[in-house]
């Protein structure tokens, strides 16, 4: 039977350990997604010829753009596990900092939307063969943001970048949408996914984290040192923060060579610089110059920790080596003064212990067994 819509109840999103994945166990349903995006765009070149006012064929020179993109309520990184991320007390990853294993040369991730029939939850039940299925194939994580405000729940907003999209009208045994980086040619394997969880159950107690149980530390910006801010951060009598933002860029350049219809790779762009953004409602102002601010490299560490309610951090991110960027303030009748702040940080190797973004979580279960 015909669905007349479809809706969020009827949806799940998957991501698989590789693109080589085929088996239940090598792939997890992400969690507490609230919204997923998806498009797909094909550059071409209009032949033409005199003689001829239209053209007599538009043919395809440069690797399509698949983009995914979807938000989720931050938890306990879970999700950043299974999206490749390094976090610190998880199981089954290698050290490094958060970002180090989408720095280095892979064939992406597959992700997959399935869709269960109109006005059934698709969680509690099994991917079966009335369900569908839309598979992004070969998809390279671009951008990574972190949000939280006063009067919403913090969330995550991730963009994939892919290189091959294909629908299948059966959930049950679905066709692979990655290519072969050399070839263009797709593997044979069908892909079966597990069973869609609520994931709510025993270990799974964090529905979602709130803003009134976040705690931001601004290492040495806080007070003293040529590089702090105008505005006090820190203590009793610093700014009252509204908001905070952590964003990763990871722009991919897709390297493509003779022979080939698709990218062979999708590289990043070197160097990655991460940002942190803070509006905060204005009380002191600090002794400060802006010369001085100017002449100081002095560089310091951000840390946003997110609570379970109590005083358990539930996920913690740890940006090193912050240097302060921009500072904006606003003010006006009706309202109350406002700073805007931006810190920037250079992320380095896997190794580096002063320019990197550490990130540690409570989920320690295993991942893609």
């Amino acid at each position: 039977m015909a669905r007349n819509r479809v809706i969020y109840q009827s949806e799940g999103l998957y991501v698989s350990d590789d693109v080589y994945s085929t088996g239940n166990t090598a792939h997890e349903q992400l969690r507490r997604v609230q919204s997923a995006n998806y498009s797909f765009s094909v550059p071409r070149q209009d032949i033409n010829q005199y003689g001829q006012l239209a053209r007599i064929d538009s043919l395809s020179l440069e690797t399509p753009t698949v983009s995914l993109d979807f938000t989720y309520y931050a938890t306990d990184g879970f999700n950043e596990r299974t999206l490749g991320f390094y976090v610190a007390t998880g199981t089954g990853v290698t050290a490094g900092g958060f970002a180090s294993g989408h720095m280095v040369t892979s064939s992406g991730k597959n992700f997959f939307i399935v869709t269960t029939d109109e006005g059934v939850d698709l969680n509690g039940q099994a991917v079966g063969a009335t369900d569908s299925a839309i598979g992004i194939g070969n998809g390279y994580l671009s951008d990574y943001t972190f949000d939280a405000a006063v009067g919403s729940l913090p969330t995550v907003s991730v963009t994939i970048e892919g290189l091959n999209i294909r629908s299948d009208t059966t959930a049950s045994s679905i066709g692979t949408p990655a290519v072969d980086l050399e070839g263009a040619v797709l593997h044979a394997n069908p892909i079966v996914l597990p069973n869609a969880d609520a994931q709510t159950g025993a270990g799974q107690t964090i529905t979602a984290l709130k803003p009134g149980d976040i705690v931001l530390s601004f290492g040495g910006f806080e007070t003293g040192g040529n590089a702090s801010p105008l505005t006090i951060l820190g203590g009793t009598t610093g700014a009252h923060i509204q908001s905070v933002s952590l964003s990763l860029p990871l722009s991919r350049t897709a390297l493509e060579k003779i022979g080939s219809n698709t990218a062979y790779a999708r590289a990043v762009d070197f160097p990655v610089t991460a940002s942190i953004s803070v509006n905060a409602i204005v009380n002191e102002i600090e002794e400060k110059n802006l010369v001085d601010i100017l002449n100081s490299s002095t560089e310091h560490n951000i840390g946003i920790t997110l609570k379970d309610g109590s005083a358990v951090p539930a996920l913690v991110y740890n940006v090193l080596g912050c240097i302060l960027q921009d500072e904006s303030y606003t003010s006006a009748i009706g309202s109350n003064k406002s700073v805007d702040l931006t810190f920037t940080a250079q992320i380095g190797g896997p190794t580096d212990t002063t320019h990197n973004i550490n990130v540690s979580g409570v989920s320690s279960e295993a991942i893609f067994s």
